[in-house]
């Protein structure tokens, strides 16, 4: 599947799931190659795209690269330039005379679909997606999170990954879904006033968007009732200004390709001031724990390794035995991402194992230095990074982008510099503290919209 968001997405998602067949979406912004190396990796033989100017290209160019790729299925009329592989699915579709939908029979381990991580670690991986997996995944949402009575969902967020997973919730509450083509502040500030939504999924920086956006003062919001947010870690203080514009009405998820959206929740009522930085309690449904280096779990307080087990644990990767025992292994994923638990069983993620600093022979976990640098004033988004440093190893070093009303002459940043370093060293200690504090433009976000930390690394690797 190729396509911005439309209605017709979530049919071709629906169908496939009645029918048992396996599908892999490309993410509408991927590069030629991206999308190729995944058509190929998992021998994909039809591609359903929107047929506007943009993916009739790439489907045209996908089909003389990819050998395995032998029809094309377009969402309305077939272009000249796919005559040959190409046929219109909704005429198709319209050929056919109505009848009750029977879904199929189909086993725990059925393969019904390959979702493709992120790669900014390498070539993309793909994760099995299983009947069960999605079956647990739908179970947990509609027991343990916040639904509206017969929502109103507005979907803004791209069908190709997270966004799908709010379909069927909504049809099994009886709900019903607005979609727009993608993400804009204020179509997305306009659609909640004039089709009275009540409730949507956001990931951080759009929730951003929404508060630096005018129209978030003077539309009528009043019938938002539910935002989920997820997909990467938000900034304690901006989620602060949104509860205070937009009310408590912010709920947080958290997952990941291999074990989907419902590792833990973050109620809207449990939003309060200290617990602006956790992704919630784990869910009653699966086995976890935060883990060592050797398996064992961790005091209370400590860091470990998030690990789950049960049925909402993937199938393991795509053609890649070493990396699927290195990942799921001893009866654990292992999410690889690290969380210290507070005393009334909340999980606060300190960062991905990946991503950690070691710096001077210490362990720093760029999570709580961001937390800290967001709380300055003049700080609209932070990312922070090691850098290599011929004394430390690696140097702490925070990229910044400022605030509209900040300013960013030399004298300005000299002083917000110092009030950050002195802040964190306060807070975490000076191991943490920035070396370097550098004001950026933006931050560089991944296809799903989370900040690229390797982009960062690569761009800031000499300082």
């Amino acid at each position: 599947m190729l396509a911005l968001n439309r209605p017709e997405v979530l049919l071709v998602i629906g169908a496939g799931q009645l029918l048992g067949t396996r599908r892999t979406a490309l993410h509408p912004l991927g590069s030629l190659d991206d999308h190729a190396y995944v058509l190929a990796d998992a021998k994909i033989t039809t591609l359903v795209i929107d047929p506007t100017p943009q993916f009739v290209e790439r489907a045209a160019a996908l089909v003389a690269k990819v050998p395995t790729l032998t029809r094309v299925l377009t969402l309305g009329p077939v272009p000249a330039e796919l005559a040959e592989v190409g046929q219109d699915l909704v005429a198709a579709a319209a050929g056919f005379a109505a009848r009750p939908l029977t879904p199929i029979n189909l086993s725990p381990d059925h393969i019904n679909g390959l979702t493709y991580t992120g790669g900014t670690t390498g070539k993309p991986k793909g994760v099995i997606g299983t009947s069960q997996s999605i079956l647990t995944m739908t179970q947990i949402q509609l027991a343990e999170w916040e639904w509206p009575e017969r929502p109103k969902f507005l979907m803004c967020t791209p069908l190709s990954h997270a966004g799908a997973a709010f379909f069927m919730p909504t049809l099994m509450k009886g709900g019903s879904m607005v979609v727009l083509p993608k993400f804009d502040a204020g179509a997305v500030l306009a659609a909640i006033e004039e089709h009275q939504i009540t409730a949507t999924m956001l990931v951080p920086s759009m929730i951003y968007a929404l508060l630096d956006h005018p129209d978030s003062r003077t539309r009528d919001l009043s019938s938002l009732q539910t935002v989920y947010y997820g997909a990467s870690a938000i900034n304690p203080v901006r989620l602060a200004e949104a509860i205070e514009r937009f009310g408590p009405i912010f709920a947080q998820y958290f997952g990941q390709s291999e074990a989907p959206m419902v590792i833990s929740y973050l109620a809207k009522g449990d939003h309060d001031a200290k617990r602006l930085s956790s992704c919630g309690r784990p869910s009653a449904f699966l086995r976890t724990a935060l883990l060592d280096e050797n398996d064992r779990p961790v005091k209370q307080g400590e860091p470990g390794e998030i690990c789950v087990a049960g049925p909402l644990v993937a199938g393991g990767y795509w053609g890649l035995p070493e990396q699927t025992a290195e990942t799921f292994k001893n009866g654990w994923l292992r999410t690889g991402d690290v969380a210290r638990e507070d005393e009334d069983g909340f999980w606060f993620i300190v960062d991905r194992t990946k991503d950690m600093i070691v710096t001077g022979g210490f362990n720093v976990f760029p999570r709580e230095v961001e937390d800290v640098v967001a709380e300055h004033p003049s700080v609209a988004q932070v990312g922070v990074i090691g850098v290599p440093d011929e004394k430390w190893g690696e140097a702490v070093t925070a990229i910044v982008v400022l605030r509209a009303d900040a300013s960013s002459d030399e004298e300005a940043v000299a002083l917000m510099t110092s009030e950050i370093q002195s802040a964190v060293k306060e807070r975490k200690g000076s191991v943490q503290s920035p070396k370097h504090v550098i004001v950026a433009d933006s931050l560089p976000l991944t296809a799903l919209g989370k900040p690229d930390k390797k982009a960062l690394r690569q761009k800031y690797a000499t300082v």
